[in-house]
């Protein structure tokens, strides 16, 4: 951990470092709200928590100097990049104002502050509210589907959300993308080359970079958290 400091009645801790160690972070017994700003410093491909190790071509991953960890929340695989995305953990207690029973419902508000700190910003995003979006690859890759909460710009998706329940808390688990770039991803997966081709092609309009700095949009998320 690089610092922490409170915003609001949030916690705020920035860390820096290899992806695994804070993917396997737990959930303290006693959870405050608290939000984890963790900036890779090498390359890691992040698996969903149903995802198996053989999604993964782990020759590619190895010769491209990629670590593959697996995270605590649902969903596709993310690959992280050091400058590349800004990525957020936000931890909701049970008896927090932000709890909501309904696991759907739930992503609606937080998609509403990360909408609401890129407008500030002068990007016009929407938070998506409908069902789950799936398509033939959503399963493997995460910012090829939409999900309650997650943001688009211009139909093209910006923040991914993921969550992780226990008896304590909710760990909502957030991506926001600097640029979107399917082809590295996709190198490190087990497809064919053909399917590799294709899910660059389908995949091309799927996902956007946010278009502003991260380090403002941090600071522009962090605002509106309440």
């Amino acid at each position: 951990m690089t610092g922490a400091r409170r915003v609001g009645t949030w916690e705020v801790e920035r860390s820096s470092g290899p992806a695994g160690p804070f993917h396997a972070r737990d959930l303290p017994d006693e959870p405050v709200p608290a939000v984890w700003v963790h900036e890779v410093t090498r390359p890691a491909l992040v698996l969903g928590s149903t995802q198996g190790d053989e999604v993964v071509d782990t020759g590619a991953a190895a010769a491209a100097g990629v670590d593959v960890v697996r995270r605590r929340s649902g969903g596709g695989a993310v690959l992280l990049v050091p400058g590349r995305q800004l990525w957020v953990d936000v931890v909701v207690p049970r008896d927090h104002e932000r709890w909501s029973d309904d696991v759907g419902l739930a992503f609606h508000w937080l998609g509403e502050a990360w909408a609401d700190a890129l407008g500030s910003l002068g990007v016009a995003a929407e938070v998506h509210r409908g069902a789950l979006v799936r398509t033939a690859w959503s399963r493997l890759v995460c910012f090829a589907g939409l999900g309650p909460g997650e943001v688009t710009v211009g139909g093209r998706k910006v923040v991914g959300v993921s969550q992780r329940r226990t008896r304590a808390a909710a760990r909502f688990q957030c991506s926001a993308l600097a640029a979107w770039e399917p082809g590295p991803l996709l190198h490190l997966l087990r497809l064919d080359p053909a399917e590799r081709r294709r899910a660059g092609a389908e995949l091309a309009d799927a996902a956007a970079g946010v278009g502003v700095d991260l380090a403002a949009l941090e600071a522009a998320f962090l605002a509106r958290l309440g």
